[in-house]
């Protein structure tokens, strides 16, 4: 079930003794994740880059269909931009429950969706009541050829204090963020007339306060001290491990044969 709405993905409920599962991290690991699991190793196709991976961390080339673990054998598990791209979410989902007792999803919204769009997401996703709800893609109306990511992603971020914020008050815009212990509520290809029309119609005002309910001034002030305070915490964040860099596959791969070689060595004396 859901627990909470991060403010982003750097505000989650990690334990210090966690260990933390990360599935699908690609160039962009949690620096606090243990164990790594990518499935397409040598495929760029969905992600942005070359997997990236920090030393302390161990990496598994394994489908998130079929995680090789225990039951519930992490006590955090993290998946950032994935659910998006899977073939089954529902085998996806069940294994991510399955051998982690909490974790965070994060996902493109259906709006995020149209901004910056990419040929390699099947599913288009809410998260509406506490649930994702899942769409095919190909069913959605809409243009996905007008491709706005350098605005939104490779610019704004990076240059308006505004947006930023925007993304940390009003977070479920282009991204939605589920933190989850035990299980995660989903539907897939919803019929109903509830759902449905979220994907399908013009949204109306009711449509749109169920997603983003009306808050008073309070509320409001809140929310901006809130995203501010993330803000600041962040450039704290990125100077505190900027000494801390990703190594290439190649590279830990290479380390790992290294340090392998060292162990055997060592055992013959």
């Amino acid at each position: 079930m859901r627990t909470r709405r991060p403010v982003d993905r750097w505000d989650l409920s990690i334990r210090k003794k966690d260990r933390v599962l990360e599935v699908g991290p690609g160039h962009n690991p949690s620096f606090r994740s243990n164990v790594i699991v990518d499935k397409y190793v040598k495929d760029n196709t969905h992600r942005c880059g070359d997997i990236k991976i920090y030393s302390h961390q161990q990496f598994i080339n394994a489908d998130g269909e079929h995680l090789p673990f225990k039951d519930k054998e992490f006590d955090y598990v993290i998946c950032n931009q994935v659910l998006e791209h899977v073939d089954n979410p529902t085998l996806f989902i069940q294994e991510i429950c399955r051998v982690g007792k909490r974790g965070y999803m994060e996902t493109p919204s259906l709006i995020g969706e149209f901004l910056f769009p990419k040929e390699a997401h099947k599913w288009v996703i809410l998260d509406i009541d506490d649930k994702l709800v899942l769409y095919d893609k190909n069913l959605v109306p809409g243009n996905y050829k007008n491709n706005y990511g350098e605005l939104f992603l490779n610019y704004l971020p990076y240059q308006s204090l505004p947006y930023k914020l925007l993304g940390l008050t009003e977070g479920e815009l282009m991204i939605n963020r589920y933190e989850w212990e035990d299980d995660i509520d989903f539907i897939i290809n919803p019929q109903d007339e509830y759902y449905l029309p979220f994907f399908t119609q013009k949204w109306d005002r009711t449509m749109v306060e169920k997603l983003f309910p009306p808050r008073n001034v309070l509320s409001e002030i809140r929310k901006v001290c809130s995203g501010s305070y993330h803000l600041i915490k962040g450039k704290i964040r990125q100077r505190i491990t900027r000494g801390e860099e990703c190594l290439t596959l190649e590279q830990y791969l290479k380390n790992q044969d290294q340090n392998s070689s060292h162990h055997e060595s060592t055992d013959r004396f």
